[in-house]
């Protein structure tokens, strides 16, 4: 599992308080001249009162202690139209009024802090007089327009299709990431970290992103109004006619929608069917941790905080192995609780077995390792059968912060070709006591860099050392890397002869997790060159990257496998 930056609450996130000045006098003297809006937003002007007039595009008074006048333009086509005037829900203003309404409003101009960004503003001491108007017309764009800028606080309609990119956002703050060039991927995904394309990708990715907000600063909102009543998007839905205020707050440039989206959804995907004789599938659980195995010790240090909970997410856990139906399986983020009946692992395998399958698992004697969560293996018994002991590598890298690499050499009922299946998971991207080498570099790879990748040339290693057993070197490297495709851990191993399974199978633009809006694979499948021959077809399930979170088992606990975890499984098929 990747680390996942914290985020600050909704009230921090949109607190509008001035910058600038001292707050304006309750009346005004005398009333200055009416001046555009746009001529406000070329600098000056702050010290002395400004009167403007136009009318009403929108009302957040009472989500974000606001509301939008825009006018008829000053012909300059570098600079807005429309201003943020200050106001919450109990501010003075006159009958009927809302949007439609054209306003005069008379104060001092401020600045509000909007996290790293600057909100111009109008703090009012008149709001009024206001008559009947026609509403503002929208500024339909057709695709992504060269600058924001000078739209800011105007009224925009997009036209063009957008694509749900990331919803890791919205059951917090109401906030939806769309982006105009499609699926946005992690720039390490395709190109070498601290590279030009690497930052050309970076680059590209924060131009065409944008965010759909709900006029709100409410944290953890019981509904979204633009979503009209719908559960959230999965990533791949398409968006159409957005309509809305155009704003930047906190980075980034975000669009406060007022309506229902028009929202395209994007399929759910049904099982892989992968051709071979031999199929072998990995996938991190999420922290499968079972109290005491018997209906108590709860809540555990991670994963689901009552038994009840933890039920469902084994249930979902068991309709995804179901439906890869793979002869192998890797497994990440099991609870590292011994193998005992009481276990995680043991009681996995007995709900798998719950319909007469003949599902083991792989009992290396201890641990593996020191931490609360260790990899495993389960087989299907009637399938395949363990060749020789398992192996585990110890100390070094995986000491105290990767997890300890488990193998065991498997073999098909009634073959001879044997195989040697490595669970994997190395240290996680987040920065919690990283110091030197193994802090953040600034070259998009995260912390701990250094330490995947010392775990990639230990893991080479070991493996050249035939630990499992099998003299034939067909060996398969599975499991959550933390690391995307082009970084150091995987462009290492890679150099050593380790094929990407993915690769060979000519599976284009894989990915397996979904971080901040952004796709790629941490979860990895490596072919020794023994054993690429064999490969038949690669693929991953997307039944939790692209869910939104509240489909879970802490959610709304969609049925099936949807969001079983945070992680793709993967299935790979092989003909020995």
């Amino acid at each position: 599992m990747q680390y996942r930056r914290s985020m600050p609450g909704r009230h921090a996130r949109f607190l509008l308080a001035p910058l600038l000045l001292a707050a304006p006098a309750l009346a005004l003297a005398e009333a200055p001249a009416t001046v555009a809006i746009g001529s406000l937003h070329r600098g000056g002007a702050e010290a002395a009162p400004v009167q403007v007039e136009g009318v009403v595009s929108a009302d957040f008074r009472a989500g974000l202690g606001g509301f939008y006048l825009q006018d008829a333009g000053d012909g300059d086509p570098d600079t807005p139209d429309a201003l943020l005037v200050q106001a919450d829900a109990d501010a003075e203003v006159p009958p009927g009024f809302g949007p439609g309404m054209h306003c005069q409003v008379s104060g001092e101009l401020v600045e509000l802090r909007a996290g790293a960004d600057r909100l111009r503003a109008l703090a009012p001491a008149r709001i009024g007089p206001c008559r009947a108007a026609i509403p503002v017309e929208p500024v339909r764009l057709a695709a992504l327009p060269q600058r924001w800028e000078p739209l800011q606080g105007m009224r925009v309609r997009i036209e063009a299709p957008l694509t749900v990119t990331g919803t890791h956002a919205l059951e917090r703050y109401g906030e939806l990431t769309v982006s105009f060039a499609g699926r946005q991927w992690q720039p390490s995904e395709l190109a070498l970290p601290g590279t030009p394309e690497h930052a050309r990708l970076a680059a590209a990715n924060a131009r065409q992103r944008l965010l759909l907000d709900d006029g709100s600063s409410q944290r953890n909102p019981a509904t979204i109004a633009y979503l009209g009543g719908a559960t959230t998007p999965r990533v791949g839905s398409v968006v159409h006619g957005v309509e809305g205020i155009l704003e930047r707050r906190h980075g980034s440039w975000r669009i406060q929608v007022e309506r229902p989206l028009q929202l395209q959804a994007a399929p759910r995907p049904q099982p892989p069917r992968m051709p071979g004789t031999l199929k072998v599938a990995a996938f991190n659980l999420e922290n499968l941790f079972n109290g005491d195995g018997r209906g108590g010790g709860f809540p555990t240090p991670r994963g689901a905080k009552t038994h009840a909970a933890m039920q469902a997410q084994l249930a979902k856990l068991v309709a995804t192995v179901h439906g890869l139906d793979p002869d192998i399986a890797a497994l990440m983020e099991l609870e590292n609780d011994g193998y005992g009946p009481d276990s995680s692992i043991a009681q996995l395998v007995d709900t798998l077995n719950a319909g007469g399958a003949q599902w083991r698992f792989v009992d290396p004697g201890r641990g593996p390792g020191s931490d609360s969560i260790r990899v495993g293996l389960i087989y299907r018994a009637d399938r395949v059968e363990p060749r020789g002991a398992p192996a585990v590598l110890e100390g070094g890298p995986f000491g105290a912060r990767s997890r300890v690499p488990l193998a065991q050499a498997f073999v098909r009922k009634g073959g001879k070709r044997d195989l040697v299946v490595v669970a994997n998971h190395f240290k996680s991207k987040g920065c919690s006591e990283a110091t030197g080498a193994d802090a953040d570099q600034g070259d998009g790879q995260g912390c701990w860099n250094a330490l995947r990748t010392e775990s990639a040339r230990r893991l080479h290693a070991w493996l050249q050392t035939v630990p499992a057993g099998s003299r034939a070197r067909r060996i398969v490297l599975l499991g959550d890397f933390n690391a995307y495709a082009m970084e150091d851990p995987l462009h290492w191993l890679h150099g050593e002869g380790w094929v990407d399974a993915f690769a060979a199978a000519r599976v284009e633009r894989p990915y397996s997790y979904v971080y901040d809006g952004l796709s790629g694979r941490l979860d990895h499948a490596l072919l020794s060159p023994a054993l690429a021959p064999a490969l038949r077809g690669a693929a991953e399930w997307h039944v939790n990257a692209d869910e939104p979170d509240d489909a879970g088992y802490a959610g709304r606990n969609e049925p099936g496998p949807w969001r079983s975890s945070d992680h793709d499984p993967l299935l790979l098929g092989f003909d020995l």
